[in-house]
């Protein structure tokens, strides 16, 4: 008489956790309590970063320097989450298809935003930079008038929009970017700054919902 030996029953075990398979955090909303304490937090240390420098670049101008934040990296990767969360705080969690940076310091941080929101780049420059057909805006300076340019297929009609730069001041060139973007076809939802000079009143000239990182009301330039 033979006997066979049965294997034993199969059982299955828990997997070890693992980054793969763990179960996955869902993202806080940028309303949330958590979301609400970090940005303002994240405030303390980028505005404490920033620098002043007195009487540049003419007599009686505070400029307010912005750069510190992207020598380090981890302010740099505060700034960048703390602009992310301002927007979707900003817009009820609604994200932009494009963001569009204003020529020169938009560039700087415009596509790292982008990239976080799940948005295009497009750059906003001055008359002449950009090739093909171009749409074009004239705005004020102090010592005359200037020009900006987007090109004709950056934005597409319908596309939501959101416009970026370092300082607002007196508003004169944000104001024309939100016109180029308007000439596109663009839904301009806002415009989001890292630092405003409230004195100037700035965003008195623009036309869609103005959201800035930090408030300075010494005075400065840009």
């Amino acid at each position: 008489m033979s006997s066979t030996t049965q294997p034993p029953p199969v059982t299955t075990a828990n997997p070890p956790r693992t980054e793969e398979n763990a179960t996955r955090r869902q993202p806080e909303s940028a309303a949330s309590p958590a979301s609400a304490s970090e940005l303002a937090s994240t405030k303390i240390s980028l505005r404490a970063a920033l620098r002043q420098f007195p009487d540049f670049p003419i007599p009686g101008i505070d400029f307010v320097d912005i750069l510190p934040l992207f020598a380090n990296h981890g302010l740099h990767q505060n700034l960048i989450r703390a602009l992310e969360l301002e927007v979707l705080a900003a817009t009820n969690g609604i994200k932009p298809d494009v963001v569009v940076g204003l020529d020169a310091r938009g560039f700087l941080f415009g596509p790292s935003l982008a990239l976080r929101l799940g948005a295009g780049f497009a750059p906003v420059r001055k008359r002449g930079k950009l090739p093909g057909p171009t749409s074009e805006a004239k705005f004020e300076k102090e010592y005359g008038a200037d020009w900006f340019q987007i090109q004709g297929d950056a934005v597409k009609k319908g596309q939501s929009v959101l416009v970026v730069d370092d300082i607002i001041a007196t508003g004169g060139s944000a104001a024309a970017a939100g016109q180029l973007v308007q000439q596109l076809g663009g839904n301009l939802l806002g415009y989001i700054f890292i630092l405003e000079l409230d004195f100037l009143k700035g965003r008195d000239k623009l036309n869609a919902p103005v959201h800035t990182l930090l408030r300075d009301n010494m005075g400065g330039g840009k």
